[in-house]
């Protein structure tokens, strides 16, 4: 009886055990939250900023961990690897997610995913196609001729050129060193960057691309629970079931940054910029143009030295707008003035790198500020021609035409006072007029005016 008395009591106090544990558990757990990033759209400056104030606010604020959704059809290398840079600099491990149904993580995106210690797809979304683009727009990397991608760290044509070399073979170094870190397919990693290969996402969870496909972030959270990760240098066992979601948002800096670095925002302030300073060259302390063209032309020239610019078509651009405003000061019947425009034009396809996805000019807004100078040039040549046909007077002979009034009544032969053009005249009139008539000049006399009635 002694004995099972002592069980009970023991059992008793095990229970008060359990029960103090999961109680101070869950009052440690009571403030715990994963933090979700939301990285959409095409990756520039103002993503990688954006990304990485976000990993720093979430880390001040103690969330638990943090789920990065992607949906980008790539964007910048170099922001890019800040991005890269920042996830892995993380202390609270991140659980990458393509997501909602229909997103993509192409291109840049593929990297970032692969940095990510969990790394999970919603249903109907994709990936892969990683291959860098170059500057100037085409796409000259080498790429295999079969299924099998050719071995790492080697150049798969040896016609390719040794900088097309580099650039690939960094690339892939970059994403295989991604996926030997957290354990994922480094080999169909190396077939995204070399073949542009792409997957589904269930095809990715076939090959160990992504750990698992998660409808919802709820779900995502209870399916990486229990998961050991490697974070800073350390394995942790995450825990994540049931942590509420709290969004960061991009802030106003950001907004503002993403709009003035956009391709298109870009090009329009440059334009102003310019256009401001020669309007207020022309017009010496006009004020307006010129102020408001200086900030364009800063805020311009800020944003082009954060994006992939040719600088050969910003020269072409420059030289253009100046043929075209040296059309307007020195005419010639429109040789000059085409040129400009034709070098415009060239000039602002050139100007930002097409290959790289969402940061490429508008074609229709080129086209439209072409088709306005062509307009505005076919109109100064007319005038031009006018001008030209025009007979050019000054002297007594642009006083032959000017007519007046008189400001006092004259008799036959005599003398008078009238206003012509602007000017108070002595004049002389053989008829007899009133006041007010009307008089046309048809000869003068040194400072006399001799007058007819118009």
């Amino acid at each position: 009886m002694r004995w099972l008395w002592m069980s009970v009591n023991l059992l008793l106090a095990l229970t008060a055990v359990m029960a103090v544990g999961q109680a101070a558990e869950g009052t440690a757990r009571a403030g715990a939250f994963a933090a979700r990033i939301e990285l959409t759209g095409p990756i520039g400056p103002a993503s990688a900023e954006y990304v990485d104030n976000s990993l720093e606010r979430a880390q001040r604020d103690g969330a638990t961990v943090i789920v990065l959704q992607l949906d980008t059809p790539g964007g910048l290398s170099d922001s890019m690897r800040t991005i890269i840079a920042s996830i892995l600099a993380s202390r609270q491990p991140v659980l990458g997610y393509v997501a909602p149904s229909g997103a993509r993580a192409a291109s840049a995106g593929t990297y970032i995913l692969y940095a990510c210690q969990v790394a999970a797809m919603a249903p109907a979304t994709h990936l892969g196609a990683a291959t860098p683009v170059s500057l100037g727009g085409a796409n000259p990397l080498p790429l295999p001729t079969g299924n099998t991608p050719a071995p790492s760290g080697t150049a798969s044509t040896p016609s390719a050129d040794a900088e097309t070399n580099k650039v690939l073979n960094d690339a892939i170094a970059s994403i295989r060193s991604l996926a030997q870190l957290n354990g994922r397919n480094a080999d169909w990693a190396e077939q995204a960057v070399r073949g542009a290969a792409t997957l589904t996402a269930d095809e990715a969870v076939q090959k160990h691309v992504v750990d698992f496909v998660a409808g919802d972030a709820a779900t995502l959270l209870a399916r990486a629970d229990g998961r050991r990760v490697r974070v800073a240098g350390a394995d942790i066992t995450l825990h994540t079931t049931g942590l509420p979601l709290r969004d960061y948002a991009p802030n106003w800096r950001t907004h503002l940054l993403d709009l003035v670095t956009h391709p298109t925002i870009a090009y329009l302030l440059l334009l102003a910029g310019m256009y401001g300073l020669v309007i207020e060259a022309f017009h010496p302390g006009a004020l307006l143009p010129g102020v408001a063209g200086a900030i364009c032309l800063l805020v311009g020239l800020y944003a082009l030295q954060l994006l992939p610019v040719n600088y050969a078509g910003l020269a072409l651009m420059t030289l253009g707008i100046g043929l075209i405003v040296a059309e307007t000061l020195v005419p010639s019947v429109g040789a000059i003035g085409i040129g400009g425009v034709i070098a415009f034009v060239i000039g602002s396809i050139m100007l930002f790198n097409r290959g790289v996805p969402g940061y490429a000019v508008n074609l229709g807004v080129i086209g439209g500020i072409a088709f306005s100078a062509m307009v505005l040039l076919v109109l100064l040549l007319r005038l031009v021609r006018r001008s030209r046909r025009t007979r050019l007077f000054h002297g007594d002979t642009q006083m032959l035409l000017a007519t007046g009034e008189l400001m006092q009544a004259i008799g036959p032969g005599g003398e008078g006072w009238a206003r012509i053009g602007g000017e108070q005249w002595r004049v002389r009139c053989e008829a007899a007029l009133p006041a007010g008539a009307r008089v046309r000049v048809v000869g003068r006399d040194g400072l006399l005016l001799r007058v007819t009635p118009a």
